[in-house]
This record gives structure tokens, C-alpha cells and sequence, in this order.
């Protein structure tokens, strides 16, 4: 059909929906096949209305087109069949087992003969009516409703009514234009809703409502926060009897010309629907093997006393938080072997302290840690101690660590502390001695919930989520596990633990498996992997032993692997292998039972010693990133008073807040959901032990930034590219660090991947890329129609999953397939044209669109429209960046200003112009770019002038370094730990600067990287850093080349951080005004 009727269509379908002919619309919106109605399809499975859910899809895709298809059609007509079968409609049900069900038989006759054998069944819901029972069936699937269950007083229960409706399937997610940030796996039911996933763990389930039966697999794999609930609920679950299509390849989605799911053969769908996620561009668990263990050991730390828990920052990978039995916290840097922080225990306020507390003090002013836990984004740590007091520090980098929170939370010992998210909100989760939980909020400390119901001392907290819904599970001494939700209902669960024992309880890294380890008073000791369904037991690991002394710590990593500290070693598994893998002794020198943690990658792990150390063991990549870590050199001064080690006593207290819960410092700003964390401890009997004495510190060294100025200086590769060279006027590496992705000054996007089977499969100057085009030869070519190529400002920005990149080059803007290179649609032609774009960090279909004519467009995707318009520069926009834990966007823009908006309400918050001295030549439009800090609140702008730091969301300027002689700066981009930046000029030259000092510690001049050309002015226009190596980057040069550029192995980084300035943290020192960066050491 062409393009005129197409869309004459549309304005077709436009007219009858103003005027309210509905059946008309929908009837048009099928025999098209141009726009389908997601509302329309929702609301039709919503009310069961199988047979016009059927006949609507038709219009878009048929049974056979491929396996998604075929997916979705099974579960119509198997919904269909059960419900018939429900209504006792036997002659109903056989006549869609014949019509309509007999297709998917060659597919898998099994599962056929399993749907046509429940024609037999008086009540095919007969073994899910009875999963509540004592001892349920351990897979409620097809098979096991052939034989009948009784509970225990119920002779036969074949005829029993069924007290429950559960769901039936998943959830009905809402369409979307793209796919959920992260979502990687084909074709992805929604979650079960919790109550269902609780409900086999209620042995005396509480009276709470129970959900609608609710349709599921038809999902989408769009986003998937929100649950269409069936109104007319017909069945019990049947454990999903779908056929296992799911294991389509990511090419083969709907053949069919439709605007529907990722078409082959569409390339300009229509903005109205962007194509449905079948992200299916993983496949399969990464292969791992035992040597992928961190196993050797490469440094030991003294604590000075026994070690009692500790946790790595979720960012940065070689921060480790120590507690230990006298009460002192420690944050080590395990890069420089330094000790950055330490605090003693020390109430901050003890007249806000109760009577109990302040008696307990009077006898005994030390008290043991029982639990460190780092906030989801590496802002926060909590420390429970031994003695009611639970205390909260805020992290800004370095050794700038400050007082938040101190909560008086529990009447005796706080046993365990956690993070969690409820209602979008940062909360601390307690448990105590005094069998109670408790939650408070992270910012303020006031209390929000108080959960009772133990009948012991409470032991462990894990705070956990499935897709909306938030929930804890808490343990006792008792061996008693309870399920609460974040409301005033009480537990959804009563279970006792393997053993009655003491126990954590931890979820897989992903969130979809839970596992839990804990020892019995007799020393026996159980590692099981739960199935959460049903309350029971999947899996009972082998290997522990059958006296252990305290209770044994475990943790979780790369969804693959658990370890253990059991009989003086540290045991590993496999998670789907119940017999011991592997176990290390670490080169001798453990307790019976250590305390053990995997950093968030699992290339590092902590093990505690019985000399009061700590190990550090690594596997190569563990060992690959501690050499690579800048060696920082602290004060001498602060170091060495941060290093003395006080013996107990009471101090002086300082003025602080009168009442425990409430802020002792700067209330935190709201911060980012909670991830899945896990659970690691150590409750070994408490030993004390001399302190140790510290080490002399190192004297201050002469420093000097390193000069590269030679090839052999450093290690540079010139990516291979036979395509037309164009200045290079975008670049980036994709997320997953295989690929990186360069837009030229004539539309034309290359890519140049890694083979996996290389040496390294990631980016290296080592290994070249290959330049890859699909097999069709297509390049990503942006829409250019009535624009000046030199004029035009190209930009892009690439989906989390590395799947889609949005781009434009002054003409419309373009979506692409980045597996096939396909143009998916095009959308907002000019003027004004887009300058820059950015994707929500927590909704895909959300785009933050920067306009030439100076206005913010924040465009949905799923709806085709523009949310709102965000006014207050005066020239085009040439940045944005959200943070997600200030839930703001940065705007940047020509005229040099930056302007804060809130994402909540699209509010400007502040806006703050650059700073640029009197005397510096600048160009009258100058692009200005701004970026995050991985902790989300420090801001890095680049401008030609200058490079400055800024803390959000209030614009406070920390810092400024203007380059020597004037000598512009083309762009700068902070390394993936944001321990340094990188910055590029306009004599060719490279920058390596200390991030949060802005002090130069490198320069690498044009001849390290590029053949001698008198004749050629060549220089670097972008520069982009790589997502997880940090002393790698790449630059786009005006002549079109990309060159990927690396310290040489021997090296590691990039010249030696220069001695911190006095009151220099790790956070950007606010006495870093321009005057005292001029010197601008290039």
C-alpha cells in the first residue's frame, strides 16, 4: 500500500475514534494491520474474551509466522480449553482440543497427550487446591494431577471445592516500545505476584485477600510494572503447561508486514507502536567453570581484631567495609592496600540514649559489630552493633566518610541490618534480640514499620522484591523463617528452617533464586536452595560439616556459584550441583567457620583469618583489576591520624541531635531502587584480642605527571575501516564493552565488535575489532533530507541492552535494530531539530530529547507523544544526563548553562551559568557536555574552556581546571570508576586528570598514537571511555579514524596520582576555586 494510503488509513481511524465508532475503529485497526491497539487487547484478555482476542491478532500475525506467534496463540486456546473444562463443557472442551489445540501436537505431542488426559479429571484443580497441604506436591505441574492427594482428616479431597483462586498465569504486562532496562532473555512472562509465590509457604496462611486468576504468558516482554487482572477468573494455575517456545532466537520474531513485534520486513513502522521487546539477544547463562573462583591469594590486612562482617561497595569493586568485634569499622582500598577509613565504636549522642543503654555503657563501653551493609549505590553503610545502636555514614568518595544516622533501634543486641526500597523510598532494615523488626527511613531515621511475632531472637533480615511488590523474610534463633510485607497485616509465613537452625537466608545476584545456610546448636549445619512457590526445599547441598563451630557464613555469586567458611576452609558449589565443588584453605591461617564475601562481580573475595586479618583472594580478572587501580598516596598527616588506633574509653560527646532516629548530619537525598542483595555475616564467638600496632606511613614522594610521547609508550590500535572517512563526530563503547559504536559527520554509523574467542573477548589495543556489517550490507544510515551536513549537530544514544540506538544527524530522528542494522522508525522531522538525546535510567520508553531551538522535549515512545517541554536556555542543548539518585535530569547547553530539572514533576530546580574568567578566548557558541559521577551526585562539565566539578543538585561549583596556553578542549568523558577523566585537545594531545582533585597526572601527546603528518592537522573530536576497564578509552579523530588507546601492561594505568592536597578528600574539595587550578600542570 502507498505511503498516501497508509496514511489516509490513519486519519481514517483517527476520525472514527473521535467519533465514538468504536467497533468500526478496532475492525479497520485489524483488516489494515497498521496500528495495533494495545488498550483495545488488554481490555479484551481482561475480560476473557478468548474468541475476539484471537480474531484480533489475526489481523497482525498468524499461528505459523514463528515461535513467538505460536506462543501466544497456545495460550489463548489453552485458556480457552481450561476454562471450558472449569464450566464442565466437556463437548466444548474436546471440540477446541480438535480445532484448535491438535496444531501444536507435532510441536510437542507430549504436552498434548497431558491437556487431552485432563478431559478424564472430575476437578482438574485438584492437586493446586491441596498445595497448602503439609507436605505438597513438589511440581504442581500436568502430570502430578493424575494422582490423588489427600490432606491429612480429608479421606480423598478429589471432590473438595477449592478454597483458593490463585493466578493463573503471569501477568498481562502493557506494551512498550522498547525493552525493560536490563532485559535480556527472549520473551519474558512477568513475575507471579507475591502472595502467590508466599503461598506454599503458609502452612496457617493469614486471612489476606487472595488475587484474581490473571492471564501471563501472552506477555510481551514489555515492561512489566503493571498486572491485568482477569475479572472473570476461571481456573487454577497449572503451573504454566505453555510449549517452551522461548528458546526462539532474537531474528525470528513476527515475518508478517504488520506494525507488530520486530518486523523482518518493516522499516518505517509507524511512531504510533515501536516495536515490542522480544529482547532475546542473550542466550543462555554464561558458561563458568571453577577456575572462574577467585582462589588466589594476593594480599592480607590486618584488623587488629576478630572480623565479624564486612561487604564490598557495589560501584567501586575494591572498596571493602570491615567490622569487627571491638566495635572498629574499617574501609579499605584494596588497589593501594590502604586502610581510608576508620571509626571506633562511639555513641554520638549519649544523653538521647535510654537508661538500658546508658547502664550497659557505664559497665562495658565496647561493643561487638554484628552486621556492615553498603546502600544499593555505595552513598550509605549501615553498622549494627551489639549494644542497640545501629549507625548510618554517608560515603562521598575517598576517605570522606561522615556521620548520617544514629538509631537507637533495639533493646539489646541489633543482629542484622539491611537496605530496601519500599514505596520508592530508601529504608534501613533492623532485627534484634528483642524478636522484633524494624524499618526506618534511610534520609531522616524515622521509624515506618515495627513487625512483631517472633517467639526468639530475631537473627537475619532479607529484604527482597518481585516485581512490585517489596517484602522481607526474617529468621529467628529458633529456626523460625517469616515472610512480611510492608504493612500492619503480620507474617504471610510461619516455616521452620533446615535444622531449626540459625540462619541467612540470600537471593542469587539476578533476584529469581533464594538459598539459605545457618547451623544448628548441636553444630549441624544446612545449605539449601528454596523453591519460593511452595516453601520448600529444591535443593540440600553436601559437603558441610557435621560439627561446626559458630554458625557458618555463605554467599552468592555470578548466579552461579555459593561459597561457605566450614572446617578452617572455604567451600564452593555449584548452584545446580548438590555435591561440593571445590574448597581452598587460602594458604592456611583460617578460623572453623571465616566470614567470607564475593565483591558484586565475583572476581575478589574477603576472607577472615584467626590472626585477626583479612585475606583478599582474586581470580585473573581480580588480579588484572587490582594492578590496574590507582596506587592513591594520601596526606601524611590524615592518613596517620585516621590510622591511630584508640584504646576504649569514654569520650568527650559532641552536640548532636536529641533524639535517636533522627539525622545526625545532611538528610540524604531520595536515592535509587533497591537491588538484589545478599546476605553475608559473621557471629563467631567474640574473642578479644590485642590491637594491632599500625604501620609507619609512607613519607610524601616527589611527584611528577608522567610524559608519553612515544608509540612505545603506551599500546594504540587504529581500528580497520574500509567505509568512506568522515570526521568522527560520535562515539561511544556499548554497555557490554564488546563493540564500540562511532557516528561520522555524514549519518553513517560503523561498529566494530570483539570476537568473543579472542584473547580477551572485550575491547583491547591488543586484538583488533572486526568492522561488522549484517549479511545483508545495510548501513545505519540517519535521516539527512534538507540539512547542511557541516551544520547539523548528529547525536545518539544506545538502549541498556545494546540492543537499539537512537540517532539523528540533523534530520529526523532515527531508531535502529543494532543486530540487523534495520531502520525501525523514524520520527520528530525538522525543525527544530534534535541535538541531543538521553534514555530514562528507569523507563526505556522515556527520551530526553535536546532541540536546536534550546528547548528539552521529553518524548514517550510507547504513546507516539511528547510528555512535556522543559524552557530555560537561550541556544541549543548540547547535554543531558539523568541520576538516578537524585531523580533529576542536567540539562547543558551553547550559551554555558546548566539547569537542573526533577523528574518527579519536570520542575526546574536551579540553574548556574559556567564560570569563565575575564581574558579567555572562547567561541561565541561553545558546546558544553555534563556527566555523572558513578555516585550520581557529582557532576562533571566540559567546556573548550575549562573542565569543572559540580555537586547536585544545588550546582555548587567544587572545582575548575583550565588547560595551559588557552589550548581548547574538544571533549572529556570520566573512566567507568570515575577515578580519573579523560580529556582531549585541540593539538591532538590527551589528558589523564585525577577525578575528584583535578590534578593532570598523565599527558599523552599526538606521536604516542598517531604516524607523523606535517602536512594533516589531525585531532581528536569525542573521546569515550570503556564500561568496565578503566585505564582504557578510545578517541574519533577529525580525519575519521578511531584509535583505542592502553598503558602498557607492565604499567597498568596511566602515570601515578599525584600526593592529595591538605583537606583533600575523595570527594571534590570545595576550596578548589578557579584561581587555585590555574596553574593547569600541562
Amino acid at each position: 500500500m502507498s505511503s498516501l494510503s497508509r496514511e489516509l488509513v490513519f486519519l481514517i481511524l483517527q476520525f472514527l475514534d473521535e467519533e465514538k465508532f468504536k467497533e468500526t475503529v478496532h475492525k479497520l485497526e485489524q483488516e489494515s494491520g497498521f496500528y495495533f491497539n494495545m488498550r483495545y487487547f488488554e481490555e479484551m484478555v481482561t475480560n476473557g474474551e478468548w474468541e475476539e482476542v484471537e480474531k484480533y491478532l489475526s489481523g497482525f500475525t498468524k499461528v505459523d509466522d514463528n515461535r513467538y506467534s505460536m506462543k501466544i496463540f497456545f495460550e489463548i486456546r489453552k485458556q480457552k480449553y481450561l476454562e471450558a473444562l472449569d464450566k464442565r463443557d466437556r463437548a466444548k472442551a474436546v471440540e477446541i482440543l480438535v480445532k484448535d489445540l491438535k496444531v501444536f501436537a507435532a510441536f510437542n505431542e507430549e504436552l498434548f497427550k497431558e491437556i487431552t488426559q485432563l478431559l478424564t479429571l472430575e476437578n482438574f484443580s485438584l492437586n493446586w487446591q491441596h498445595q497448602l497441604c503439609k507436605n505438597p506436591r513438589p511440581n504442581p505441574d500436568i502430570k502430578t494431577l493424575f494422582v490423588d492427594h489427600s490432606c491429612g482428616g480429608q479421606p480423598n479431597g478429589a471432590r473438595a471445592p477449592s478454597p483458593v483462586t490463585n493466578p493463573l498465569m503471569g501477568a498481562v504486562p502493557k506494551p512498550g516500545g522498547f525493552p525493560p532496562l536490563g532485559a535480556h532473555g527472549p520473551f519474558q512472562p512477568a513475575p507471579p505476584s507475591l502472595q502467590t509465590s508466599l503461598a506454599g509457604w503458609m502452612s496457617n496462611p493469614s486471612p489476606v485477600p487472595h488475587p484474581s486468576a490473571s492471564a501471563g504468558p501472552i506477555g510481551l516482554a514489555a515492561p512489566n510494572n503493571t498486572a491485568a487482572i482477569l475479572k472473570r477468573p476461571r481456573t487454577p494455575p497449572t503451573n504454566n503447561l505453555a510449549l517452551d517456545y522461548q528458546t526462539a532466537d532474537s531474528e525470528h520474531v513476527l515475518k508478517r508486514t504488520r506494525p507488530f513485534g520486530m518486523s523482518e520486513e518493516v522499516n518505517n513502522l509507524p511512531v504510533n507502536i515501536l516495536p515490542v521487546a522480544y529482547a532475546g539477544h542473550s542466550h543462555g547463562q554464561s558458561s563458568y567453570s571453577s577456575d572462574d573462583l577467585p582462589k588466589n591469594f594476593v594480599m592480607a590486612l590486618n584488623q587488629g581484631s576478630a572480623v565479624k562482617s564486612m561487604d564490598f561497595h557495589p560501584l567501586q569493586q575494591i572498596l571493602l567495609l570491615v567490622g569487627t568485634n571491638m566495635g572498629d569499622i574499617m574501609v579499605w582500598e584494596l588497589g593501594s592496600r590502604e586502610r581510608i577509613a576508620l571509626k571506633n565504636f562511639k555513641v554520638w549522642d549519649l544523653g538521647a540514649c535510654s537508661m538500658g543503654l546508658q547502664a550497659s555503657l557505664a559497665n562495658d563501653y565496647t561493643a561487638s559489630v554484628n552486621r556492615v551493609m553498603w546502600s544499593p549505590d555505595g552513598s550509605l553503610f549501615g553498622i549494627a552493633y551489639s549494644k542497640h545502636i545501629v549507625h548510618i555514614y554517608s560515603y562521598h568518595g575517598g576517605d570522606d566518610i561522615k556521620n548520617h544516622l544514629e538509631i537507637e533501634a533495639h533493646v539489646g543486641s541489633v543482629n542484622d541490618l539491611a537496605f530496601s526500597y519500599p514505596n520508592k523510598q530508601l529504608c534501613v532494615v533492623t532485627c534484634g534480640e528483642d524478636r522484633v523488626i524494624k524499618v526506618w527511613d534511610a534520609a531522616t531515621g524515622n521509624k515506618q514499620f515495627t513487625f512483631e511475632g517472633h517467639e526468639a531472637p530475631v537473627y537475619s533480615v532479607c529484604p527482597h522484591h518481585k516485581e512490585n511488590i517489596q517484602f522481607i523474610f526474617s529468621t529467628a534463633t529458633d529456626g523460625k523463617i517469616k515472610a512480611w510485607l510492608y504493612d500492619t497485616m503480620g507474617s504471610r509465613v510461619d516455616y521452620d528452617a533446615p535444622g531449626h537452625s540459625s540462619t541467612t537466608m540470600a537471593y542469587s545476584a539476578d533476584g529469581t533464586r533464594l538459598f539459605s545456610c545457618g547451623t544448628n546448636k548441636e553444630g549441624e549445619s544446612h545449605l539449601v536452595e528454596w523453591n519460593e512457590s511452595e516453601g520448600a526445599v529444591k535443593r540440600r547441598y553436601t559437603g558441610l560439616g557435621k560439627r561446626s563451630v559458630g554458625v557458618v557464613q555463605f554467599d552468592t555469586t555470578k548466579n552461579r556459584f555459593l561459597a561457605a567458611g566450614d572446617e578452617f576452609m572455604v567451600k564452593f558449589w555449584d548452584m545446580d550441583n548438590v555435591s561440593l565443588l571445590t574448597s581452598i584453605d587460602a594458604d592456611g591461617g583460617l578460623p572453623a567457620s571465616p566470614c567470607i564475601r564475593f565483591n558484586k562481580e565475583g572476581i575478589l573475595m574477603a576472607v577472615s583469618t584467626s590472626d585477626n586479618s583479612v585475606k583478599v583472594l582474586a581470580n585473573s580478572d581480580g588480579i588484572r583489576l587490582l594492578k590496574t587501580v590507582e596506587n592513591r598516596t594520601f596526606d601524611a598527616s590524615r592518613a596517620a591520624s585516621a590510622a591511630v588506633v584508640k584504646a576504649p574509653s569514654i569520650p568527650n560527646f559532641a552536640a548532636a541531635n536529641p533524639n535517636p532516629g533522627t539525622s545526625m548530619g545532611n538528610p540524604a537525598a531520595p536515592l535509587p531502587p533497591m537491588v538484589g542483595m545478599q546476605i553475608n555475616d559473621s557471629r563467631a564467638l567474640a574473642d578479644v584480642k590485642p590491637r594491632i600496632n599500625e604501620e609507619s606511613m609512607e613519607k610524601s614522594r616527589i611527584w611528577k605527571a608522567a610524559e608519553i610521547n612515544e608509540q612505545s609508550q603506551c599500546r594504540s590500535l587504529r581500528l580497520p575501516d574500509n567505509l568512506t572517512a568522515m570526521r568522527v563526530a560520535r562515539l561511544m563503547y556499548t554497555n557490554s564493552g564488546l563493540a564500540i559504536l562511532a557516528l561520522a559527520s555524514n549519518a553513517v554509523h560503523k561498529l566494530w565488535k570483539w570476537q568473543r574467542n579472542d584473547r580477551t573477548g572485550k575491547a583491547t589495543a591488543s586484538v583488533a575489532p572486526q568492522l561488522w556489517q549484517p549479511s545483508s550490507g545495510i548501513l545505519m544510515t540517519n535521516d539527512i533530507s534538507d540539512t547542511n551536513p557541516e551544520e547539523a549537530v548528529p547525536c545518539f544514544a544506545l538502549s541498556k541492552n545494546d540492543s537499539y540506538v537512537m540517532s539523528a544527524s540533523g534530520g529526523k530522528i532515527s531508531l535502529f535494530n543494532m543486530m540487523t542494522f534495520k531502520t525501525m522508525t523514524t520520527f520528530m522531522p525538522p525543525p527544530p531539530a534534535a541535538s541531543f538525546l538521553a534514555f530514562h535510567p528507569q523507563d526505556n520508553n522515556i527520551i530526553a530529547i535536546g532541540m536546536e531551538d534550546s528547548s528539552i522535549q521529553i518524548y514517550n515512545v510507547r504513546v507516539d507523544e511528547v510528555k512535556t517541554k522543559l524552557k530555560g536556555h537561550q541556544k541549543r542543548i548540547t547535554g543531558l544526563a539523568f541520576s538516578n539518585t537524585l531523580n533529576v535530569l542536567i540539562s547543558s547547553g551553547a550559551d554555558s548553562q546548566l539547569c537542573v530539572w526533577n523528574t518527579d514533576g519536570w520542575d526546574r530546580q536551579a540553574s548556574k551559568f559556567l564560570q569563565i574568567p575575564p581574558g579567555r578566548p572562547t567561541s561565541p557558541v561553545s558546546d558544553t557536555r555534563v556527566q555523572f559521577h558513578v555516585d550520581q551526585t557529582h557532576l562533571l562539565a566540559v567546556h573548550e574552556s575549562q573542565i569543572a566539578l559540580y555537586e547536585a543538585p544545588k550546582l555548587d561549583c567544587l572545582k575548575q581546571w583550565f588547560p595551559r596556553d588557552a589550548n581548547p578542549i574538544t571533549h572529556a568523558t570520566y573512566s567507568c570508576d570515575s577515578q580519573s577523566i579523560y580529556v582531549s585537545f585541540e593539538d591532538g594531545s590527551v589528558g589523564v586528570l585525577t577525578a575528584p582533585a583535578l590534578r593532570l597526572r598523565c599527558r599523552i601527546s599526538s606521536a604516542a598514537y598517531l604516524p607523523p603528518n606535517p602536512s594533516l592537522r589531525v585531532y581528536p573530536l569525542v573521546i569515550a571511555a570503556h564500561p568496565t576497564e578503566a585505564n582504557q578509552f578510545a578517541l574519533g579523530l577529525t580525519d575519521g579514524a578511531v584509535h583505542v588507546l592502553e598503558p602498557l601492561e607492565s604499567e597498568g594505568k596511566w602515570g601515578t596520582a599525584p600526593p592529595a592536597e591538605n583537606g583533600a578528600g575523595g570527594a571534590p574539595s570545595t576550596s578548589g576555586a578557579a584561581g587555585s587550578e590555574q596553574q593547569a600542570q600541562r
